[in-house]
């Protein structure tokens, strides 16, 4: 089912999804972990056609965060190990089905066979049209900081004044790279946060909260978040326009 916009002053564009739950989902199975996470993988590759259909353009999934290191090492390296495992199996396909793959996050704790497959699989994929970024090591505050390293070394360099510094000139070092806002960030399983998830971007993101444990979180699950979506006015902190409240 295609569901068709309310509204093409804020078209649903860009998705993040939180994708949480796999543990919980491989215990009531009576199934380890890692299942768990391998069934979350798996369902990566049901959602992206899904968001396509809905003209979504980029899937942001925020795989495993800078805090997940803190895990029991036996999870962490199968963790890891899916990871690679993920790129082998999938790199090719991603390219077939026109899906660009981007890697986002520190990566200085992957291994270096881990991080020569990330390049490689970026560089197969890289002429792909719906772009598919996979937050690894990541962390909104990390984010941040590098950010503020960056704009440091600009001002020590002479090619940025502090006089210079505002929410826009900020944001073009977030966005320098096309990454753009999320319009809708989906988190499954139940929690509502958005633990450390692109914490600067995600200002005017709209929030969907679901109960259903990533693994489950299929197609009509996604619609219906789309759904949601299109029934909210989003007013980015001003009113809504004449043409806005007739299209609502």
């Amino acid at each position: 089912m295609i569901i068709k916009a309310k509204s093409s002053l804020h078209p649903l564009k860009h998705v993040a999804i939180i994708m949480d739950g796999n543990n919980r989902w491989a215990k009531q199975r009576g199934l380890s972990g890692l299942a768990g996470h391998k069934a979350g993988a798996e369902r990566i590759r049901d959602i992206l056609p899904t968001a396509r259909n809905q003209g979504v353009e980029t899937v942001s999934l925020f795989a495993f965060s800078s805090e997940n290191w803190l895990r029991p090492a036996i999870e962490v390296r199968g963790l890891m190990s899916l990871f690679s495992t993920y790129l082998k199996q999938e790199a090719k396909l991603l390219r077939d089905d026109g899906i660009k793959l981007r890697v986002i996050g520190s990566k200085e704790r992957f291994s270096d066979r881990l991080n020569r497959q990330i390049k490689d699989a970026e560089r197969l994929t890289q002429s792909g049209e719906l772009n598919l970024n996979l937050y690894m090591d990541y962390g909104g505050r990390w984010e941040i900081a590098q950010v503020a390293q960056k704009i440091a070394e600009n001002i020590e360099d002479g090619s940025l004044s502090s006089k210079d510094i505002s929410a826009e000139n900020i944001d073009s070092y977030f966005t320098h790279q096309g990454l753009t806002p999320p319009d809708l960030c989906i988190r499954t399983a139940g929690e509502q946060r958005i633990s450390n998830f692109m914490l600067w971007q995600m200002a005017y993101t709209e929030l969907y909260f679901t109960d259903c444990f990533w693994p489950d979180f299929d197609k009509n699950a996604f619609e219906h978040a789309v759904e949601d979506y299109y029934s909210r006015q989003r007013r980015f902190g001003t009113r809504l326009t004449k043409q806005e409240s007739n299209n609502n």
